[in-house]
């Protein structure tokens, strides 16, 4: 799952993601034969990559891979992002600026915040700059960040959106 589709979840209040199965074999299973899911041959990771299928992950539209993060139809439409992270702050025992910092808005989810995960998530959101300047970076991550919520349907303060 991605980083991105975690930080939904977590805003949507859904803390476990749902279970994906990953190929653990380099020969696909014909076209129809249902998988362990349940799914038919062709909507599971490819073999190796990890990755989750594009499409819905409980409940959340999911982004086809290379689409911007908000490109279809919103998740989050009508979530109060502002309360649910003044909240999920609050409920951290720590002090967290999430409305500046890339870094407390992920501690405040209860997500990584790790260099090498701020970077990956960076991937996801396209950043086109410089990773090895973090702090450039960090910056671009937590207003696209905002952006992609508020493209998702979130209800962020103007100042954030």
């Amino acid at each position: 799952m991605s980083i991105f589709k975690d930080i939904l979840n977590k805003l949507l209040g859904k803390d476990k993601p749902a279970a994906t199965t990953t190929a653990t074999t380099t020969t696909p299973p014909a076209a129809g034969t249902p998988t362990s899911a349940g799914a038919p041959a062709g909507t599971a990771p490819t073999a190796g990559t990890g990755a989750a299928p594009a499409g819905n992950v409980q409940g959340t539209t999911g982004t086809p891979a290379g689409a911007p993060a908000g490109s279809q139809a919103t998740p989050l439409s009508g979530v109060d992002v502002e309360a649910i992270m003044d909240r999920m702050a609050q409920q951290s025992g720590q002090t967290l600026n999430w409305r500046t910092s890339i870094v407390d808005t992920m501690k405040a989810l209860g997500i990584d915040s790790s260099l090498e995960h701020r970077k990956e998530l960076a991937r996801e959101l396209h950043y086109s700059g410089d990773m090895n300047d973090s702090a450039a970076m960090n910056v671009w991550l937590h207003k696209r960040l905002m952006q992609e919520l508020a493209a998702n349907g979130g209800k962020l303060p103007k100042e954030l959106s």
